[in-house]
């Protein structure tokens, strides 16, 4: 699958062939030589179904903010024009020309939803906007020239707990839980990849709803399987629904879930039902003492107060922090300062640290940035890191 990505590439490049004739991807797009600012920008749901999604936007802010009041990058200023898009994704891509034309933008920067994300790629490619840290998962963020995307497909994920519950814990019979839309269904599709190729079956695998509140149908079916571990993809309320009928039927098994829900809101929602929960994930643990998630701490705590400190925040300062990386290796390249030799710039990036995230790489034709995961258990109210990061199973990643 994976080469029929790399070939929609070839067709991509040829689309892109015009861009850097547009006058929009001149010299002078965003970047202030005498002031040393660039100028980036996001579309953020301030309103709409979704505004709690502004947890993200203040992190990517309070990220800028942090490297602004630290020399920036290599001493440039980074101006972050952020703009309410409802969550609507033809006011994404309205609001997304007006930061072109209106401010100026030189990229995009953590721009927030799949859906919306993806309704800007057409505009973006048409004038050579880079779109960087794009917070969503669409397979086609993974070949587009021009977007640079942090966060994995859930069927890596998904394949990484598996790898850690036969390999790591040694448990054969697996089932899988997972929500009946795209996020599970990809799950799902790295589980049985990765089954596939260990050679052995699914003890049970169930969908449910994402409303769904009432796990006791598809606990019973997991218990009836003999099932020695489960694997669930869905929301933190799911996991934390699914372990509250688990308990209350007895069953002793152990659980695996995504990154996202590796999260004090889950803690909040499951009690200590969730220690012992492992939990695949792209992102170091939120207490973790690395520099990069230490800074993500103190700035959220001096910034946005008002916010939890949790995943979700350090979700969206990994991608802002994406632009720093690649407009600190367009700086030390010496070339130009243009949106093109930004898109060069970036696809230089090999096995570096950004944010909360580790070993992330980007390559011409191969935008998947996140190539890795660890593996983070529940403990004690808190979340450690209990398997360094290592590289997802060559036969999903390769074809998912």
């Amino acid at each position: 699958m994976f080469q029929r990505l790399r070939d929609s590439v070839a067709v991509a490049a040829l689309v892109a062939t015009g861009i850097a004739a547009s006058p929009l991807a001149a010299a002078d797009a965003g970047i202030d030589e005498d002031t040393k600012t660039v100028t980036i920008g996001a579309f953020t749901p301030v309103t709409g179904p979704v505004p709690f999604y502004a947890i993200l936007t203040h992190a990517a802010e309070a990220y800028y903010r942090h490297l602004n009041e630290n020399g920036g990058i290599d001493g440039w200023t980074v101006n972050y024009v952020t703009k309410d898009d409802g969550y609507d994704p033809a006011r994404s891509v309205a609001v997304t020309r007006q930061m072109v034309e209106d401010d100026g933008i030189f990229a995009l920067s953590a721009s927030i939803g799949t859906a919306t994300n993806v309704a800007v790629l057409p505009y973006a490619r048409e004038v050579g906007l880079p779109v960087v840290g794009p917070i969503g998962g669409a397979s086609a963020f993974f070949v587009e020239p021009n977007v640079f995307p942090l966060l994995p497909d859930y069927g890596w994920s998904a394949a990484s707990n598996l790898d850690y519950a036969v390999n790591g814990l040694g448990l054969k019979k697996v089932a899988l839980l997972w929500e009946n839309d795209e996020l599970g269904k990809s799950a799902k599709r790295g589980v049985e990849a990765y089954l596939a190729e260990l050679g052995i079956e699914a003890a049970e695998s169930v969908p449910f709803d994402v409303k769904t509140t009432s796990f006791s149908p598809h606990i019973r079916r997991v218990a009836n399987s003999g099932a020695e571990a489960v694997i669930l993809f869905g929301s933190n309320a799911n996991l934390a629904a699914a372990l509250k009928a688990a308990d209350l039927q007895g069953l002793d098994v152990e659980w695996f879930a995504p990154f996202f829900t590796a999260d004090p809101s889950t803690q909040k929602l499951a009690g200590d039902l969730l220690d012992g929960v492992y939990f695949s994930s792209w992102l170091l643990p939120v207490s973790s003492d690395a520099p990069e998630v230490a800074a993500y701490r103190q700035s959220i705590e001096a910034y946005y107060p008002d916010d939890p400190v949790g995943v979700f925040g350090l979700n969206g300062w990994s991608n802002a922090a994406i632009f720093h990386k690649g407009f600190e290796a367009l700086l030390a390249s010496g070339n130009e300062l243009t949106r093109e030799n930004l898109v060069a710039a970036l696809e230089t990036l090999e096995a570096v640290s950004v944010g909360g995230a580790r070993g992330v790489t980007f390559e011409p034709g191969d935008h998947r940035g996140t190539r890795q995961e660890g593996i983070i258990q529940a403990r004690d109210g808190g979340f450690e890191l209990v398997q360094e990061f290592r590289p997802y199973p060559a036969v999903v990643f390769e074809t998912q």
